[in-house]
């Protein structure tokens, strides 16, 4: 499975940018994709995923402010983040997992700063 990241940037604070990923390759039909972040100094963490069935879930940082959606006959995720902070500032991976197996993608820079 090959991922291809796209939408990172500089964003001022209080703004909004969309990350989208789409996976390629051996797509099985039951599976996990989301994004995970990690920033200097610190432990990657958890921004969002959303499963085949569209169940969602949500790390702590970005309740309220981030909406995970996909497009499976794409095999695309998308993730809208508003509101943005600095201590939004990081890398952003996306990543593909089903029952046998768990890809990366190359992560993107999301640095939000006036």
């Amino acid at each position: 499975v090959q991922l291809q990241a796209s939408g990172g940037g500089l964003v001022q604070p209080g703004g909004s940018l969309r990350l989208s990923c789409a996976a390629s390759g051996s797509i099985f039909s039951i599976n996990v994709m989301g994004w995970y972040r990690q920033a200097p100094g610190k432990q990657h963490e958890l921004v969002a995923t959303i499963g085949s069935g569209m169940r969602e879930t949500y790390g702590d940082s970005v309740k309220g402010r981030g909406t995970i959606s996909r497009d499976s006959a794409k095999n695309t995720v998308y993730l809208q983040m508003n509101s943005l902070k600095p201590e939004d500032t990081a890398v952003y991976y996306c990543r593909y997992s089903d029952v046998g197996s768990d890809y990366w993608g190359q992560g993107t820079q999301v640095t939000v700063s006036s």
